[in-house]
């Protein structure tokens, strides 16, 4: 009974925590429109990959996360620095995409690895996980309950998966348009980046 709710909880949080436009999820949209939808499900599995693991460390450095606040500003002045580099650099590559090229849709498996890295660059789970963490005190105590651990992650990583087929499904019905998409999804990806630059910041400095 313990493990359910713990699953049914965690699971709806990484569901609802994905949806706001962010890193993972507009990679995952902007692959299924320039490269086809099964593209996408692969980078979309791949950083449902990532987010296992992620979720795995969470509930390890739970409660030392999350009563730490260096540890916790840490993680969040590394990913200002990603953040930074990234919105640079979809910036540039918006500035010198001065025509589309036509992509193949060909499913490449190397989709997969596209999405782990991008999860990798995405440092916000870990922190989100470690609160829902420790708010269910998953792992407390002295010894781990495996079994709730395990349900934990699987709830995350299924949660997130769900959101981002979401995005594929959304995003592939709007294939007609996927000039227009490719066209300013650099410049929207770039914008995303500033304002998790300024979110970062107040959370630096304000909390």
């Amino acid at each position: 009974m313990e493990e359910t709710k713990i699953f049914l909880i965690t699971y709806f949080a990484a569901l609802l925590g994905v949806v706001p436009p962010g890193l993972v999820n507009m990679t995952v949209a902007k692959t299924c429109v320039e490269y086809g939808k099964r593209n996408g499900i692969y980078v979309a599995i791949g950083a449902s990959i990532i987010v296992f693991f992620q979720a795995l460390i969470a509930v390890f450095l739970a409660k030392y996360i999350f009563d730490n606040p260096f540890v916790r500003n840490i993680l969040l002045r590394t990913g200002l620095v990603i953040f930074i580099v990234l919105m640079i650099y979809f910036y540039m590559k918006a500035r010198s995409d001065s025509h589309m090229k036509k992509h193949s849709k060909k499913a490449n498996s190397n989709s997969i690895f596209k999405g782990m890295l991008v999860a990798v660059l995405n440092v916000f789970p870990i922190p989100f996980f470690v609160a829902i963490a420790a708010a269910l005190n998953v792992g407390g105590g002295v010894s781990y309950d495996w079994s709730v651990m395990l349900f934990f992650v699987l709830a995350a990583t299924l949660g997130t998966f769900t959101t981002l087929y979401f995005y594929i499904f959304s995003f592939w019905k709007i294939e007609d348009k996927s000039v227009v998409f490719a066209k300013y999804s650099n410049y929207f990806m770039a914008a995303l980046m500033l304002v998790l630059v300024i979110i970062t910041l107040i959370r630096i400095f304000y909390y």
